[in-house]
């Protein structure tokens, strides 16, 4: 598992702001390519419609005249706080590891400054280091809930068949610490943050359907939701051995 910098984009790369029924089926494509997904999961054209009425947006990336990437996200409230959900945000495989999903955030955090809203989220799974890396190191935000089973068992092969249980990123968009991430300072973390690991193995045994998935998927759940309802907050990633490792720490906003 290797984490490096991103070598510099095609200079044929762009980014638009997606409102045409064209550009959302080319979205549509791409999630049925990247993920593989049946119809039934694959997110259709109307909520992506409904999104760019209500104050969201939908992002279409090309390398050229080829779609490579797309983002979607939804105005969302909790209590007074205003923010924006990125609900899915997507990569063709030829493009991943190259820096297209973190220009696709960046356009994001520039929409959501323009907007004047403070804050996005997004959920991933805890068993994706490489999605931990990337929300919490590159991007700086935090992580502090934890959803079990959210999106229930799905017919994905991307999830195995396993329970959907998600964290939840909060990028606080202009925030010093994600200024600082974006700039590329990984977050300071106290030498006795607590830790939460996934094993290096866990892919294989999420792909070949093996009992241990299962496993560590419920300790991942039983050890964040007990460290979040003690105040903590994952504020921290690293790699050692091919095992990721969650660091969290008590967070005050």
């Amino acid at each position: 598992m290797n984490f490096i910098q991103d070598p510099a984009l095609p200079a044929q790369f762009s980014i638009e702001v997606c409102g045409s029924l064209d550009g959302i089926r080319q979205c549509m494509d791409l999630q049925r390519t990247i993920w593989d997904d049946p119809d039934e999961d694959v997110t259709p054209s109307a909520i992506f419609v409904v999104a760019n009425k209500v104050g969201g947006h939908t992002l279409l990336a090309h390398h050229g005249s080829k779609p490579a990437g797309f983002a979607l996200a939804f105005p969302a409230f909790r209590g007074d706080l205003r923010y924006l959900h990125s609900h899915i945000v997507g990569v063709l495989p030829e493009y991943q590891n190259r820096g297209l999903g973190r220009l696709l955030k960046l356009k994001q955090r520039e929409i959501a400054l323009a907007q004047q809203v403070p804050l996005m989220e997004w959920t991933f799974d805890p068993l994706a280091p490489r999605n931990a890396y990337f929300n919490v190191v590159r991007l700086g935000a935090i992580i502090r809930r934890f959803y079990p089973n959210l999106y229930g068992i799905t017919s994905s092969p991307l999830h195995g068949g396993l329970p959907t249980d998600r964290l939840v990123a909060e990028w606080q968009v202009s925030s010093s610490r994600v200024q600082s991430a974006l700039a590329g300072s990984a977050p300071t973390v106290a030498s006795n943050a607590v830790q939460i690991v996934v094993p290096a193995e866990m892919e294989d045994w999420k792909n070949s359907g093996s009992r241990h998935a299962e496993e560590v998927q419920a300790r991942l759940k039983m050890d964040f939701q007990e460290r979040f309802a003690q105040g903590f907050a994952v504020t921290g990633f690293r790699v050692e051995n091919g095992n990721g490792i969650y660091l969290l720490e008590h967070y005050e906003d």
